[in-house]
């Protein structure tokens, strides 16, 4: 294990509403691994912001005769090494400076673990939870003939995303079909099997998460047997997760949900906690655990903490009070900027995001390469090919650490930034 003082982005005088700006947040990591690299100031601007931004508003009929008017975006980061890739999101949260930084964010992701894809994401400003799915559809299909030519295998290929799933993409990948007068099955990943999906995509993040786990211990010389996991966040990448790290030996003592939480210091029997959640649509009231706070238990002992939900839930109010010994970040952006100084101090083993849950993205490419050869592949061959990626991506990313004495984000940060202004320089810039 590295023995070296991690060296990240030191904390500012800074309001809390800056700290959890997740475009701030993206830019302060990667303004201190650009300057590491000693990256040149042209490079420095051209990967620092995007490379095009759509915003859309479009009406769509609702089921009481109403016309509504609803905004989406898309934000495409970097064609440096390949299509855009990204995910779309359908939430009342949804900003243009969120959709910016997870473009971004999607572009060191795919440079991380070395696939040809940069950097893209879309969102629709609606409350899924109050539309019917007539709703949904509809303003799906519109958003999707909005942004259609700015899309495409070749340009920008969608996949699921917060409160969108293999459905919506169904959706998307019809209309975009009907526009082109032929069926594209490699416009969007995350679909159905039946319409060019790839079997363990629905697995893959919450699997990519397992294996970071498995190389953390690894590294820091710990077995699995007897390690303590708390999950934020039980949807798919949460409960995925933890059915798989629990077949394979860890012991889940907690499950924060936003509503509340569960505790059970001897384990939590995942298998019967999916079936309960599923039965009741949440998982408050199950039998095999005790009730707790969902923000209490991102602060309780264990050894792993796993933030699988969203953005921003460790900050520079809670870092400080966290006990576990590594961290495995399973949602995007889930630690501030100023917590990682905390947590840096604290000797917190960190694998971040854009390692951590890159098994989706990585899964996606997949499926997309399956598309495009119209040939698909056993899930035995996607997930043996997933782990090889993952395990070899994280020993890319520590060694990373060591070499250039920073702690593990500021290296993916670096790792990816190399990588990406590499391929720029070689392909040069056209004028």
């Amino acid at each position: 294990m590295s023995t070296v003082t991690p060296v990240t982005v030191a904390p500012q005088a800074i309001t809390l509403d800056q700290e959890i700006n997740p475009w701030e947040a993206q830019s302060a990591r990667f303004d201190f691994a650009a300057r590491k690299l000693d990256l040149d100031e042209g490079l420095w601007k051209l990967l620092r912001s995007p490379s095009r931004e759509l915003i859309v508003h479009f009406p769509v009929p609702m089921d009481d005769g109403r016309i509504e008017l609803f905004t989406g975006f898309r934000v495409q980061h970097s064609i440096a090494r390949g299509p855009c890739k990204g995910g779309i999101r359908y939430s009342p949260e949804v900003t243009l400076e969120e959709v910016r930084a997870l473009a971004s964010w999607m572009t060191w992701k795919c440079a991380v673990v070395n696939i040809p894809f940069g950097g893209a994401k879309g969102g629709v400003i609606c409350d899924p939870k109050k539309m019917s799915q007539g709703e949904i559809e509809r303003m799906t299909r519109r958003y999707t003939s909005e942004i259609s030519d700015f899309i495409g295998p070749e340009k920008d290929v969608p996949a699921p995303d917060m409160n969108t799933n293999e459905q919506t993409m169904a959706w998307i990948m019809d209309t975009y079909s009907m526009h082109a007068r032929r069926t594209v099955t490699s416009v969007v990943t995350g679909k159905p099997l039946n319409v060019g999906g790839s079997r363990g995509r629905i697995e893959a993040t919450g699997r990519g998460v397992m294996v970071a786990c498995d190389e953390s211990l690894r590294y820091v010389g710990k077995p699995i047997e007897g390690c303590r996991v708390i999950i934020q966040g039980f949807g798919n990448v949460g409960s995925n997760a933890a059915r798989l790290m629990m077949e394979h030996g860890y012991t889940i003592v907690g499950i924060a949900e936003m509503e509340g939480g569960l505790y059970n210091s001897a384990g939590i029997d995942v298998h019967q906690l999916i079936e309960y959640k599923y039965r009741n649509n949440s998982v408050l009231g199950f039998p095999g655990a005790d009730p707790s706070p969902a923000d209490e238990l991102l602060i309780t002992d264990c050894d792993i903490l796993i933030p699988a939900a969203t953005e921003n839930v460790i900050t520079s109010r809670n870092a400080e009070k966290i006990k576990a010994r590594i961290i495995v970040e399973g949602a995007n952006g889930p630690t501030t900027a100023v917590a990682d100084e905390i947590l840096s101090e604290k000797r917190v083993f960190i694998v971040p995001d854009i390692l951590a849950n890159a098994g989706g993205v990585t899964a996606s490419y997949f499926e997309w390469v399956q598309d495009r050869q119209g040939y698909f592949w056993k899930e035995a061959v996607v997930n043996e090919q997933l782990e090889t990626i993952l395990r070899d991506s994280f020993d890319d990313v520590v060694r990373y650490a060591e070499a250039h004495n920073v702690n593990n984000r500021i290296a993916a940060y670096m790792l990816a930034i190399d990588r990406v202004a590499f391929t720029i320089r070689q392909r040069g810039i056209y004028a």
